[in-house]
């Protein structure tokens, strides 16, 4: 058994590891970090949709870059830990066995299947969307001389891997279970717009129904079809399953690290378990939303690197008196030439699950101005507003690219607890070329309309 020591240990690689490594190290430049991840290359997770049609191409096309750990001499180790000693605070991997003063968890999440569907995972032609080099490659190589595709799942994934398919030529047909598209992420009204364009790129979308069973129907191990709730048939060559993840919690469980909520690891706010030197992060951890501090299953690399700093800078000590207080579940997503963007909660979940009186306030505009400008194109913004304090609980953006980047402002506003007061008075720099015009510009002029109905 080979023996090392290191001061700081992570066990695994994806964003969530690397960036708390990173963090780690610019807190603690003397301190040794390895990070022990199961494979050599490792995608860049929200690339893997991309990588079926033209917009990547290849998996070579989506592979993430560990240079800005490599020259900060963090070591990497390619190695699966199989268990964790953790009173002598020893970890074993292979014929190694790594001596550690701080461990942190990244473990990450693995594709979620239904067990009514679990049975169909050893046919030929069924997939999940599973963060491997390896398993994207398969999946790629399969559906290349594919022409009839179902994919299970209308969340951002599934949506994204259709719009792929379907601009190479392919038949491609979305099962979602729920009558609009990014249901959960989005109010209807957002998703029916987003849902339109896609049904408009040629993919045929069934909200109403929902697949039931996964066939063989020339018993060859292979899938040619699936069954629905309503009994239709829907012949097929190819399915892939994008319904969601859960934690990767199989290591945490066997070593006795105690579990939250939907199976994932127990973390306070500056991501310790409940051992003091053990942290974990990304979508192996339980989380909570920021608004509703109800458990959430939200999954994104975004919060995740976000509970990596945290934990990276708190690691010897809390550095910043400022932790994770929940997910504030920010997505952006591109369907076609326009960009649809969400942060906090939907007018949706604000009535069912935080038993708010809200308001909405909402705004359609231009992202240039005047709207002769070349490359105009209409901005439309939406919040979700406590109708007493005039706190801004949620926002969705529909526009060009930069609505990406106008929902990452809405999502600071709602972290530091901003009203729509503030926003309403909130200077902005603007530009024919670059922005809306100062006298109306559409996350203002939501903030105007939400004031207009508190007031009303």
């Amino acid at each position: 058994m080979n023996k090392e020591s290191v001061d700081i240990l992570i066990i695994g690689g994806g964003p969530s590891g690397g960036v708390c490594a990173v963090t780690a190290k610019m807190n603690n430049p003397d301190k040794r970090i390895m990070v022990i991840r199961e494979h050599e290359k490792q995608l860049v997770p929200c690339s893997i949709p991309y990588i079926f049609g033209k917009t990547l191409g290849s998996v070579e096309n989506g592979l993430g870059s560990c240079a800005m750990a490599t020259q900060m001499g963090i070591e990497a180790v390619i190695g699966e830990v199989k268990d964790i000693d953790i009173k002598n605070k020893i970890a074993y991997y292979g014929e190694n066995a790594i001596s550690f003063d701080k461990l942190v968890i990244a473990t990450g999440s693995v594709p979620f299947v239904h067990e009514s569907l679990q049975h169909s995972l050893s046919l030929n032609g069924v997939f999940t969307i599973a963060k491997s080099v390896e398993l994207i490659t398969k999946l790629k190589k399969y559906a290349d001389d594919k022409q009839n595709i179902i994919i299970v799942g209308s969340g951002f994934i599934g949506v994204e891997i259709a719009m792929e398919f379907a601009g190479i030529g392919k038949n491609v047909i979305m099962v979602g279970g729920s009558k609009y598209i990014l249901n959960r992420a989005f109010d209807s009204d957002i998703a029916q717009e987003a849902q339109k364009i896609v049904e408009e790129a040629g993919v045929t979308y069934i909200g109403s129904d929902r697949v039931v069973a996964i066939m063989d129907k020339n018993d060859d191990n292979t899938v040619n079809a699936v069954k629905l709730e309503s009994g239709k048939i829907l012949d097929t060559d190819l399915v892939i399953l994008a319904t969601g993840y859960q934690p990767n919690t199989t290591l945490a469980t066997k070593v006795g690290i105690s579990l939250g909520h939907y199976g994932g690891i127990w973390v306070d706010d500056y991501m310790r378990t409940q051992n003091q030197d053990i942290f974990a992060i990304g979508d192996c951890t339980a989380r909570r939303g920021f608004i509703s501090k109800a458990p959430s299953k939200v999954m994104l690399a975004s919060t995740s690197a976000a509970e990596a700093r945290v934990a990276g800078s708190s690691i010897y000590g809390i550095k910043y008196l400022k932790g994770m207080s929940g997910t504030i579940s920010i997505f952006s997503t591109k369907i076609g030439d326009t960009v649809f963007a969400s942060a906090g909660v939907t007018s949706t979940k604000a009535e069912a699950k935080t038993k708010t009186t809200m308001v909405i306030g909402s705004f359609q505009g231009i992202n240039r101005h005047p709207r002769t400008i070349p490359g105009a194109h209409k901005q439309y913004v939406k919040l979700i507003v406590s109708r007493y304090s005039g706190q801004i609980l949620g926002g969705q953006v529909i526009g060009s690219d930069e609505a990406g980047e106008i929902i990452n402002l809405i999502g600071q506003i709602i972290e530091s607890g901003r009203s729509v007061y503030s926003v309403m008075s909130m200077q902005v720099a603007t530009q024919p070329l670059l922005t809306g015009a100062p006298t109306n510009y559409p996350l203002i002029m939501a903030a105007i309309m939400a004031i207009k109905e508190i007031e009303s």
